[in-house]
């Protein structure tokens, strides 16, 4: 060790009986298991690899284990199927109200688009029957009332569009529809106000059948605020005996309750 190199010493491995039983050359005999003291073994004298002898193993199991990752990858992320993205574009419908684009959630209102039906025509030329069941409206106690009226306002709106061609006749079916189902002031106010011009236009009649006493305090409280043109259009029906003297009841669709 003055300043020289250090002597490796490389040590060869004997020739081992590795049978278990104590017979002679065993490695359980008396003989193996004792240790000479004259065996003195410097740790530092090994000869171990050098760094420039290490390599890296790139093996099968590894492999294996990147494979699997991006296996489990892909299998968490599903693919987008053109079905999956057709069924989703059934789920919200663009439609365009007052020149402006509007998205109306459908799985949402999907068990309140019975409110409003096309119940045929009356006269001569498209007079359309336009019928809003009020009974199909949905419970104020949802957690998602105002979201739900929201896109079901838009519904109604652009059905409307959609039904009526000419001149037309709105039935409001008020009946069986207890108070937690009425639809807000605020609500009818902005459905008014939102429809097309033409649309107003081209109301002839607006009948509400089996009238409660708050549909008729509403309407006496915001009579001043509305043109008198709409008041004049608002007629009350007390029966069904009494809308089948008035109108054609072939295809109005009157719903159970009522």
């Amino acid at each position: 060790l003055n300043g020289s190199h250090p002597r490796r010493i490389k040590l060869t491995a004997p020739n081992i009986n590795l049978s278990l039983d104590q017979s002679e050359g065993s490695v359980l005999s008396d003989d193996n298991l004792d240790t000479p003291d004259e065996i003195d073994i410097n740790v530092d004298d090994l000869d171990t690899p050098d760094e420039a002898d290490s390599f890296e193993y790139t093996g099968r199991e590894e492999q294996t284990a990147v494979k699997d990752a991006s296996q489990e990858e892909s299998e968490s992320i599903p693919e987008y199927t053109a079905e999956e993205e057709r069924e989703d574009n059934r789920l919200w419908r663009t439609v365009v109200i007052g020149e402006q684009e509007q998205r109306i959630d459908m799985k949402v209102i999907e068990p309140y688009k019975k409110v409003i039906s096309h119940g045929g025509y009356y006269g001569d030329g498209l007079n359309a029957i336009i019928v809003f069941a009020a009974c199909f409206l949905p419970d104020s106690s949802r957690t998602d009332y105002n979201y739900v009226m929201e896109n079901l306002f838009l519904y109604v709106i652009s059905t409307l569009e959609l039904m009526v061609a000419e001149d037309y006749m709105i039935v409001y079916l008020n009946g069986a529809t207890p108070r937690r189902r009425m639809p807000g002031l605020g609500w009818m106010k902005k459905c008014y106000q939102m429809i097309d011009r033409r649309l107003r236009k081209n109301l002839k009649s607006f009948i509400i059948v089996h009238p409660s006493w708050f549909i008729r305090t509403i309407l006496a409280v915001t009579r001043p605020f509305i043109s008198s043109k709409f008041s004049s259009k608002i007629q009350y029906v007390n029966t069904l005996a009494e809308l089948r003297e008035m109108i054609p009841m072939e295809y109005v669709h009157i719903p159970e309750s009522i």
